[in-house]
């Protein structure tokens, strides 16, 4: 198992995981809460919009409407939400905490398991990354995309080419295609298995494990028929850990790709920025003369 999953990490950058024990009810019931939360008025979700990146609460469209512009423009509406180490919800609909809380529970169990096989995989301790980074504190973000019908699909993009920060993102999805992985230089559609869940692997992961593991390159088309909604959840470090190729992994034959940054100052330079492809993991990317 630990085998096939290194396997999926360094090859594909993303894999399917089944039998994750997330009830399909519950997984059903988070996506009819963000539905109802996207449907609420302008005046009850005003509030959310158009605030900083790190603010615990942010609704908004396209990526970041500071700095949508030209090849990057996205065709979204998505709802970001903090629920650890602090958990935070939206008051209105009334049971979105409740449903929100036993999701963001469950999918931190299944992402801290599965970062502690992948630690396994890369033979480093995980009692020594939990220290380093801060896992403890684990920083965790709730996030919803809805992608509306799109009359000419072919002229934007629900959401450009980007890779995700943090570790890992777990992504369930309403059965409606659309997301696309980049793999050997050609976009693959991503048909995912019934019940399953979508893993990406994160920038911090590429980082962590000195570029062995590549965070993957994906985007979203759109349909012209129906609407597509995602949930995501990404788990990464603390905002205060300083996330760098870890020691065991750097050596004479592998020398440090990135340089050590904070979490926090990452995630502010990721969000805040155009999103364009993995251009964001440049900020710690040290660069050769070749």
């Amino acid at each position: 198992m630990l085998r096939t999953l290194a396997k999926a990490c360094k090859d594909w950058g993303f894999f399917m995981l089944v039998n994750h024990g997330i009830r399909e009810r519950l997984r059903n019931e988070m996506l009819e809460a963000f539905k109802a939360l996207f449907d609420l008025t302008d005046d009850e979700k005003g509030s959310y919009i158009g605030t900083h990146v790190l603010d615990p609460i942010r609704m908004g469209s396209g990526f970041n409407s500071m700095t949508d512009t030209g090849e990057c423009q996205c065709v979204r509406h998505h709802a970001k939400i903090l629920v650890h180490p602090e958990f935070h919800s939206v008051p209105k609909p009334l049971n979105f905490r409740n449903i929100s809380k036993q999701y963001s529970d469950c999918t931190r169990v299944i992402g801290l398991e599965l970062l502690k096989a992948i630690w396994e995989g890369l033979g480093i301790k995980e009692s020594r990354v939990m220290e380093a980074l801060k896992l403890g504190l684990c920083t965790q973000y709730l996030a919803a995309n809805l992608y509306p019908q799109y009359l000419n699909p072919g002229s934007a993009f629900g959401l450009a080419p980007h890779s995700d920060l943090g570790f890992l993102t777990l992504v369930y999805q309403n059965g409606v295609d659309g997301l696309q992985i980049m793999h050997k230089d050609r976009w693959i559609y991503v048909k995912p298995i019934p019940n399953s869940i979508l893993v990406n692997i994160g920038d911090h992961m590429e980082i962590v494990s000195n570029g062995k593991y590549k965070s993957v390159l994906h985007r979203v088309v759109l349909d012209s028929e129906m609407v597509r909604m995602s949930i995501m959840m990404v788990i990464g470090p603390s905002l205060d850990a300083i996330v760098e190729p870890f020691a065991d992994l750097v050596n004479a034959n592998s020398p440090a790709m990135f340089r050590g940054l904070t979490y926090r100052d990452y995630f502010e330079h990721q969000q805040s920025n155009s999103i364009v492809e993995k251009r964001a993991l440049n900020i710690v990317r040290f660069r050769t003369d070749n």
